[in-house]
């Protein structure tokens, strides 16, 4: 397993997600903070095959001190990667604006998924289509300052 360094850290396959982690990292938070008005964090997480950390851009939403994510990647049939990684190594690292801290992810029970999911919808409605045109229940994760 390879030690956490942000500064080398992978990013995303995706070009747009990549470009958007990093300028978000590199304004040190002040820029790409958003997507389409919805706030967004960096989640650097280990992955569970490789061992390397790797970045992603997602929306979040807030319950108490806590953030929460959402495994929909846009309603697909599977989970996305990062998902089975946090399954596998929950200690991840987040940047939340200007601020970067050590975080644990727990994924959320049905019935924590239903308290929060009418907040997540407010903070981006497409979940909402995306449960929709998909079989699998997409899962909701915590992410928790350590």
């Amino acid at each position: 397993m390879t030690a956490y360094d942000p500064a080398t850290v992978q990013l995303s396959p995706s070009q747009w997600v990549a470009d958007q982690a990093r300028r978000y990292e590199e304004s040190g938070g002040t820029e790409a903070t958003d997507m389409n008005g919805s706030p967004c964090l960096l989640l650097d997480y280990q992955g569970r095959l490789s061992g390397d950390w790797h970045r992603t851009v997602l929306i979040y939403g807030r319950d108490g001190g806590d953030y929460l994510v959402v495994a929909s990647k846009g309603g697909a049939p599977v989970h996305p990667l990062w998902f089975h990684s946090l399954v596998e190594n929950p200690e991840v690292h987040l940047r939340v604006l200007g601020e970067r801290f050590p975080a644990r992810a727990e994924t959320l029970s049905p019935e924590e998924k239903a308290r929060v999911w009418p907040h997540l919808l407010e903070v981006y409605a497409p979940y909402e289509e995306y449960q929709k045109n998909t079989d699998r229940d997409i899962p909701v994760v915590r992410l928790r300052r350590v």
